[in-house]
């Protein structure tokens, strides 16, 4: 009863109606878990080149995109055993309260990045408009493309938020790993030994660190709005 509550008690614009047929009809639950894996080897093309030079344990963080993706994918996997059932069957248990909670940052942190780190040479002088925005082949996919199918993070986040719970506890461990992820990346505006930014076509600076860290303030922002918390359900 406390988890149909707390399911009840979100701002959520997905209706639970449609994210209960996602996410339980099994036809399109495998559905999106084929999607998934698909954009999950996209995501490990985009950044294969330049992962030797980051130890392999610091994969799921440098790799922003595929490790969205797989936190995505282990929700909906968590959710096979209930397929064909009523999404209110699932357990909100502690872990997948993580699980989600984790997904739904890093989905929404890395669309929005996404949206900032092509948009950056538009707002820079030292670069080249041009150098992801376009209407030509190349940009067809570099800008267009990839633009479209960061927005389906957003997408999916709200529709995993319908299955997940959090907590200020979860939320705020999240938030320090989103966090610890910017100085992964961009650590050497400060000083720091790390540059681990994922490849873009331009040497980042502060517009995106910038970018990053308020894309992940925005994303916990969304968790903590999109996701039931399992803290008012246990009042």
């Amino acid at each position: 009863m406390a988890d149909d509550t707390a399911a009840r008690r979100t701002r959520n614009p997905v209706p639970a109606d449609l994210a209960e047929f996602y996410l339980t009809t099994p036809a399109t639950l495998a559905l999106l878990l084929l999607a998934n894996a698909l954009a999950f080897l996209v995501g490990v093309r985009y950044y294969i080149e330049t992962m030797p030079a980051v130890a392999t344990s610091l994969w799921p963080l440098y790799g922003d995109s595929p490790t969205a993706v797989a936190l995505a994918t282990l929700v909906l996997a968590a959710l096979v055993p209930f397929a064909g059932r009523r999404l209110a069957s699932v357990p909100r248990t502690s872990l997948l309260s993580v699980l989600s909670t984790l997904a739904v940052v890093w989905l929404v942190k890395t669309g929005l990045w996404t949206v900032v780190a092509l948009n950056v040479p538009l707002v820079r002088g030292d670069l080249a408009t041009d150098l992801y925005v376009g209407f030509d082949a190349d940009s067809l996919w570099a800008y267009w493309g990839i633009l479209l199918t960061h927005a389906a993070f957003l997408a999916e986040a709200l529709l995993l938020a319908r299955v997940g719970r959090t907590s200020r506890r979860t939320l705020a461990a999240v938030a320090a790993l989103a966090l610890a992820n910017d100085l992964f990346d961009y650590g050497f505006l400060l000083g720091l030994p790390l540059a681990n930014h994922p490849p873009v076509r331009y040497d980042p600076g502060a517009v995106l660190a910038f970018g990053s860290l308020a894309a992940t303030f925005a994303a916990v922002a969304a968790a903590a709005v999109v996701l039931p918390s399992g803290d008012r359900a246990e009042r």
